[in-house]
C-alpha cells in the first residue's frame, strides 16, 4: 500500500535508465551523473511507496522488470517524454532560435547528403548547437527513440521502432563503380547476371538500402559474390580502385569531380528504389528551428504537414496523411536546390 504522494520525477529517471542500461545500476548511475548506492536506494524507496517491487532481483543484481514494472516504465517514459515536451515549449518562449539539434545519421547521409543543409541551417540559425552523431541504422533509431538525438535519419531499420514518427525524404538508388579498365566498363546495359560473374565490394548488411541489393539478387535465383563490406561508401571505392572487387553505392555517393578515375553506372534499373525517412519520438514538442530543418532537408514536407504528423496520436491516419505526398527522388532535390 503507498504511504504517501511523494513520488519525485528522478526516480522515475532511474526507472527508465537502468531499463535503456538493460538493468545494470552502475551504468545507470554512471549515465546520470549521481552515485550507485543513491540510485538503489531511490529505486528502493519508489518500490516501498508503490507496495509493488518493479525489478526483481538475484541477490544484489536486478534480474529482470516484473510485470508491474513493465507498464510503470511504459508510464515513465511517457511522464519524462511530457516534462521534456514542457521544458522545450519554455525554451521556445524564451528564445526560438537558441538551443541544441541532434541528428542520428549514416555516413552517406552525413558526408554526402547533409552538408548544404546544415550550412543553410547553421547560416540561419547561428545559436543553436549542432551534435552529429553517426552509427548504423538501428543504432540511430534507438538514439532517436531514447531522446539522445532530436531526429533519426537512415534508410534502413527505422520502421523498427513504433515510439518513431517516420516521415519520408526521398527515394534513391545505386551506382555501380568500375575501374576504368574493368571489363564491364565497355559493355552495353548490365545485368544482375554481369554483376554475379565478378566480386562485389558494397555496404554491409543493414547498412543504406544492402537489403534492395540482396533481394535483387535473390529474385534471379543468383548469389552475389560479396568479397568486402563497408560501412562507408569511401572506404568502398578506396578498394574498389585497389582493383578488389565492383563496387555498389548509394548514387548519391559518386562524386563527378573526385571520382573521375572511377566509371559510374546508373544502377536503376537493377535495384528497386530505397527511402530515406527521417524520424522524431512521438509525443517531442518540434521546436520552430527543428521543423525548418526538416522543411530545408524534406522541401516536400511543409510546416503544415509535419505538426499534424507531430500531433496525430493514431498511426494509419498518419500514414494516410503523408500517402497523398509526393516524395521527390534525390536528383530531383539536387535541382531544387540549385
Amino acid at each position: 500500500m503507498m504511504t504517501g504522494h511523494t513520488m519525485k520525477l528522478q526516480q522515475l529517471r532511474f526507472v527508465s535508465e537502468i531499463a535503456k542500461q538493460h538493468l545494470n545500476i552502475s551504468r545507470a548511475a554512471l549515465a546520470l551523473h549521481t552515485s550507485q548506492p543513491g540510485v538503489s536506494k531511490q529505486i528502493r524507496q519508489l518500490e516501498e511507496e508503490l507496495g509493488v517491487e518493479i525489478f526483481a532481483r538475484s541477490g544484489k543484481h536486478l534480474s529482470h522488470l516484473t510485470a508491474a514494472g513493465e507498464t510503470i516504465l511504459a508510464h515513465a517514459d511517457e511522464v519524462l517524454r511530457q516534462v521534456s515536451a514542457i521544458k522545450a515549449i519554455a525554451l521556445e518562449h524564451a528564445d526560438k532560435n537558441a538551443g541544441t539539434l541532434g541528428i542520428a545519421t549514416t555516413h552517406t547521409q552525413s558526408r554526402y547528403v547533409l552538408p548544404p543543409v546544415i550550412g543553410r541551417f547553421i547560416g540561419k540559425f547561428p545559436r543553436v548547437a549542432l551534435q552529429l552523431h553517426q552509427g548504423s541504422p538501428v543504432q540511430i533509431s534507438e538514439l532517436a527513440a531514447n531522446g539522445t538525438a532530436d531526429f533519426a535519419i537512415a534508410t534502413e531499420a527505422l520502421e523498427q521502432f513504433s515510439d518513431l514518427v517516420m516521415m519520408p525524404c526521398y527515394y534513391w538508388n545505386r551506382a555501380i563503380l568500375l575501374p576504368r579498365d574493368h571489363p564491364l566498363a565497355a559493355g552495353s546495359t548490365l545485368s544482375i547476371a554481369d554483376l554475379a560473374r565478378f566480386p562485389l565490394v558494397t555496404y554491409t548488411f543493414g547498412f543504406t538500402g544492402r537489403s534492395r541489393l540482396d533481394e535483387a539478387f535473390k529474385q534471379h535465383g543468383l548469389a552475389p559474390n560479396v568479397v568486402f563490406t563497408a560501412a562507408d561508401a569511401d572506404v568502398i571505392k578506396t578498394y574498389v580502385r585497389l582493383g578488389l572487387g565492383v563496387g555498389i553505392v548509394a548514387d548519391m555517393a559518386h562524386e563527378a569531380d573526385k571520382d573521375s578515375d572511377l566509371i559510374a553506372i546508373d544502377a536503376s534499373h537493377l535495384f528497386a528504389p530505397s527511402l530515406t525517412s527521417i524520424g522524431f519520438r512521438r509525443g517531442m514538442h518540434l521546436r520552430s528551428y527543428m521543423i525548418e530543418f526538416i522543411e530545408m532537408f524534406a522541401p516536400h514536407l511543409s510546416r503544415g504537414v509535419i505538426e499534424s504528423c507531430a500531433l496525430t496520436q493514431n498511426t494509419q491516419e498518419r500514414k494516410a496523411l503523408l500517402a497523398e505526398l509526393t516524395v521527390p527522388r534525390y536528383a530531383d532535390l539536387l535541382t531544387v536546390a540549385d
